[in-house]
């Protein structure tokens, strides 16, 4: 599928891809991405996805695809219950505690140094033997 034209994305019928296909910005109201039904408060409720929407790259890359769901068969976002609050919380804690020393950093730790501030900065035995 490399090497698409802006109008080789245009297949509202869905004989050459299977399912509708638009380019990039184009799709026709009443679809919307997943994110985009987010930001609505909506979610795709199980329903199939009902079309695309392609984005063609240059030097035969793929092409960047998003899926669309009609938005009139969407449902709302379910609410958070009290117990999907506390996990949240309990993992959010766990990203602030070092493992290097064992203390609440009172951040959350950054994955490129994998401990606190301190710890990281800190000599080893190991450089100042």
């Amino acid at each position: 599928m490399t090497g698409l034209s802006r109008a080789d994305c245009f297949d509202p019928d869905g004989v050459r891809f299977g399912i509708p296909t638009y380019p990039w910005r184009l799709a026709p109201e009443g679809l919307a991405t997943r994110r985009q039904l987010r930001t609505c408060g909506l979610r795709p409720g199980g329903q199939e996805v009902a079309a695309q929407v392609l984005r063609p790259r240059r030097r035969g890359r793929e092409p960047l695809v998003a899926y669309l769901y009609r938005i009139d068969a969407a449902k709302p976002v379910r609410p958070m219950t009290p117990a999907k609050w506390a996990a949240l919380g309990r993992a959010l804690a766990a990203r602030r505690v070092c493992p290097g020393c064992g203390q609440d950093a009172g951040y959350t730790i950054p994955t490129s140094l994998g401990t606190c501030v301190p710890c990281h900065d800190r000599p080893s035995a190991a450089l100042a033997a």
